[in-house]
């Protein structure tokens, strides 16, 4: 492989060398650089771009923005790759923060400083730290395939760090609380799948999306093997994102009865549609016609029900939050909750309720001075 050197002024240098055959036109095709330095310098600066192009290491210089990238990355990875959810989320986040900022930025020419320019841009705009770093998640991972597909020579993303995210606390609901929310939906078709939320932990998308069949009353137990989601484009069934997400989960006495009526008036309401009865593949908790309730109705319902409870700060969510706190306060451990909450390992549920389960170590010094006074009187 040859190479050549310029000279364009006292101490500037223009580098080209042959890279083959383009595999379309057969021309041969050539790479430029230019380099500033003694013409010794130059010479060893081409035979270093010589040597990186044959190892693989150097890329070939592009046009390429920052905003044609990630429409690439969308059509080629996201849309293969990740969840219709999560694509969904990806796009707001380019077409909203991303590229109206650093959509013209020739994708080689970006650089640490233009990310860390767009984080305090949009941090100073309002948008809060946990926002900007779903953006900088989405830069690291999109970035990483530009270098693996030969688009760049490094993950600029894994040079800047993401604001800092302080912990949100948990919220969850007191047992009186939790009583007078029972009492408000009794009767209503909110009852049975709060109820199950609160005896399980369970996600709204694993509930609305459970069978009849998931429902074993002798065994005392529920089976979760799937998810719905909803998106723009409409509501799809999905099996968990880990392999812990499909998971049998044992619930008590009480949570059996309220099952088993719901499912006596689910039957008899559709028998008293003409619908028939419900076979066990049919939805535990459907709408009147059989189809799937969307996750969307469920937040609204619920939202609706603690405004006329008085109740702030309180999402479906919480009812999963208060499901783990109340077997923290128990005793139960980490790694059973983590399975009964289908965490992918028992470090996520460490990480979001490690605050209440060291909440616990008064137990344990209570504990502990029992064990030393019983020493105390021998």
């Amino acid at each position: 492989m040859k190479g050549h050197i310029r000279q364009r002024g006292k101490h500037s240098w223009g580098l080209q060398f042959g890279v083959g055959r383009d595999p379309v036109t057969g021309n041969h095709k050539t790479r430029y650089a230019s380099f500033k330095g003694s013409k010794r310098d130059a010479q060893n600066e081409l035979a270093r771009l010589i040597v990186e192009f044959i190892a693989g290491g150097s890329v070939d210089p592009s046009k390429t923005t920052v905003h044609e990238f990630l429409d690439k990355w969308d059509r080629d990875f996201a849309a293969v790759h990740v969840s219709p959810k999560t694509r969904e989320r990806y796009r707001q986040l380019a077409n909203k923060q991303i590229i109206p900022n650093i959509g013209q930025v020739r994708l080689q020419k970006l650089r640490p400083v233009h990310l860390a320019d767009l984080y305090a841009k949009l941090l100073k705009a309002g948008l809060s730290p946990r926002t900007v770093g779903h953006v900088h998640h989405l830069l690291h991972r999109a970035l990483g395939h530009a270098g693996t597909w030969g688009e760049t020579q490094r993950n600029v993303a894994a040079l800047v760090k993401p604001p800092k995210v302080d912990s949100e606390e948990v919220v969850i609901l007191t047992s009186e609380q939790v009583s007078d929310l029972m009492r408000h939906v009794e009767g209503r078709t909110l009852r049975p799948i709060i109820a199950l939320a609160l005896a399980t932990g369970a996600r709204r998308g694993e509930l609305l999306a459970l069978r009849i069949k998931d429902f074993n009353p002798d065994a005392r137990t529920i089976r979760i093997e799937r998810s719905l989601e909803q998106t723009k484009a409409g509501l799809r069934l999905k099996p968990p994102k880990t392999r812990n997400g499909k998971r049998t989960v044992s619930i008590p006495p009480f949570i059996v009865t309220e099952l088993r009526a719901h499912i006596v008036t689910l039957q008899e309401r559709r028998l008293a549609l003409g619908m028939g009865r419900a076979s066990r593949d049919d939805l535990l908790f459907p709408r009147w016609d059989g189809q799937v309730r969307s996750p969307h109705w469920l937040t609204q319902k619920f939202a609706l029900a603690m405004e006329a409870l008085g109740i702030k700060g309180v999402t479906f969510h919480s009812l999963r939050h208060t499901h783990a706190s109340q077997l923290i306060a128990s005793g139960v451990d980490p790694l059973t909750i983590s399975r009964r909450l289908g965490h992918g390992s028992p470090t996520i549920t460490l990480t979001v309720y490690g605050h209440l389960i060291e909440g616990t170590d008064t137990r344990a010094a209570e504990l502990m001075e029992n064990m030393f006074t019983n020493l105390r009187t021998e």
